[in-house]
């Protein structure tokens, strides 16, 4: 198919104007008319799920037009999966448009080759030597494409690993993740979100970010793999850094943390629960003087080390005057001493926290799933000088966008409508 030879001569004369793909597609930062970074950067999405859909989620808030091409029949794995999963394709794929093609048609293929002559960044999630054998793997594409920046999302890089069905729980659980997270005499348990989807990703957005630049100054595309278990051991590296420079592995932490004390949560009078974290004799002076406890001049608790060594008892003493106090007051009366405290928030109350309504931190949007529903969804966190944060697009319907994407291509009705018929979209 479009791997066979004939296809690739064929391909490659049709690009010959593309050989040079950083001058056909622009500089990726000179052309910027809206003043995003990424304007005028087009991506093609081949994701699912969310570690390939958030890494061009997070291009797209930079500015990036981001086209996620999906399979005609069903499309992204997650799409209508469940209400969790409905929930995470909306937060993962707005701002971004829906084409719909078959990439084992020929004539879809076809179609997918005439979108990359303009086409800057290639995401995908696909299992391994999948994209190879539909024939739009890297070494594939950059025989007619060698500007292309092209990210692979997988669950390792190349070596012993890299064949092994891979998700978010397997990389948390290679990494040692599982093995701190949790608590002692428990069973291990995965992150509350997909966190090495996203590490991964966040990892592969700032490679995409390097490889664009590079291609500016070289003209040349580049090959980036951004695995799920080398970027959650990334984010491991100092308890690899302590357990061998110390011999001591660590174990399940539950919110607390080895170098401090006290610094773990609290149950309150109204059953809420909340985190209280002092750094410092300063802080751990202000928060006996604001819950009236006099245990700054107890010998046992004097220093940190000593906190650390009597940590069970203090936990004790600190633990009966917290279970006294409404959380409202304990949080209240601990920030107005410079103590660090906070109430453990329920995701409905992080919907409505007063700082990031007042901040404009969430934009709304429709949901995908033909609800007719506005949900609120966070935009990029990142506050900087010489670019706004856009109002969000929404997530789309599954081939919204497949006309309108052809028929910038020159593709006439009956085009359109001879690659329906063949099943191609």
């Amino acid at each position: 198919m479009s791997g066979d030879s004939a296809d690739s001569a064929e391909r490659a004369k049709s690009a010959e104007s593309t050989e040079t793909a950083a001058d056909a597609t622009g500089s990726a930062t000179a052309s910027a008319s809206s003043g995003l970074p990424l304007d005028g950067v087009r991506v093609l999405e081949l994701g699912h799920i969310i570690a390939g859909p958030f890494c061009s989620m997070l291009l797209a808030d930079l500015g990036a037009d981001v086209i996620k091409v999906e399979h005609p029949k069903g499309g992204d794995l997650i799409r209508g999966s469940s209400p969790v999963g409905n929930s995470s394709f909306n937060y993962v794929n707005r701002d971004k448009r829906s084409l719909t093609l078959d990439l084992k048609s020929d004539a879809a293929l076809d179609a997918f080759f005439d979108l990359l002559d303009e086409t800057d960044v290639v995401v995908e999630n696909y299992a391994p030597g999948t994209a190879e054998r539909l024939g739009i793997g890297y070494e594939q594409l950059r025989e007619t494409h060698p500007g292309l920046v092209y990210c692979s999302i997988k669950g390792f890089n190349p070596g012993p690993y890299e064949s092994y069905p891979a998700l978010d729980p397997i990389a948390e659980a290679l990494s040692g993740l599982m093995s701190v997270t949790g608590h002692e005499g428990m069973p291990p348990v995965r992150s509350g979100t997909s966190i090495a989807d996203m590490a991964a990703s966040f990892y592969g957005a700032i490679a995409v970010l390097g490889a664009l630049y590079r291609r500016d100054r070289t003209g040349e595309g580049s090959k980036v793999t951004a695995p799920l278990f080398e970027s959650t051991v990334s984010m491991m590296g100092y308890w690899l850094a302590y357990t061998e420079a110390y011999d001591d592995v660590p174990g399940p932490m539950g919110a607390s943390h080895p170098n401090w004390a006290p610094y773990d949560v609290f149950e309150t009078a109204d059953d809420e629960w909340v985190f209280i974290g002092p750094s410092g004799e300063r802080q751990w002076t202000a928060l006996c003087e604001a819950l009236g406890l006099d245990l700054h001049e107890d010998d046992r608790f004097d220093t940190l080390p000593d906190r650390r060594e009597n940590l069970d008892e203090l936990m004790d003493l600190l633990r009966a005057e917290c279970e006294t106090l409404p959380a409202a007051d304990l949080v209240a009366g601990l920030r107005e001493v410079g103590v660090p405290v906070a109430k453990v928030n329920s995701m409905d109350e992080v919907a409505a926290d007063p700082h990031l309504r007042a901040t404009d931190f969430f934009t709304e949007v429709e949901t995908a799933e033909g609800t007719s529903r506005s949900v609120s969804v966070p935009r990029f966190p990142v506050v900087a000088s010489g670019f706004d944060r856009p109002e969000s697009t929404d997530p789309p319907k599954l081939g919204e966008h497949t006309e309108a994407i052809l028929s910038s291509l020159g593709y006439d009705d009956a085009d359109i409508d001879a690659l329906r018929r063949a099943g191609g979209v």
